[in-house]
């Protein structure tokens, strides 16, 4: 499966979803907001948000720092 993330094309294995993509970038746990192919997916959304080959995500890592 081929996804365009934060503008550079990755290669991964089939992954289903978002829920599934978020490990696999080593974030979980992390606060992120993600954006696939122009609409934000609400964490609560990630398991339900379907990714297919070609699809464009923008992910957002909340960092924490005063």
């Amino acid at each position: 499966m081929r996804l365009r993330i934060n503008g550079e094309w990755k290669e991964f294995a089939l992954l289903a979803s978002v829920a599934d993509l978020v490990p696999v970038l080593e974030l979980a746990g992390k606060r992120v907001a993600v954006e696939l192919n122009g609409q934000i997916v609400p964490r609560s959304q990630h398991g339900n948000a379907v990714l297919n080959d070609g699809d464009e995500l923008e992910i957002v890592v909340a960092v924490g720092g005063g």
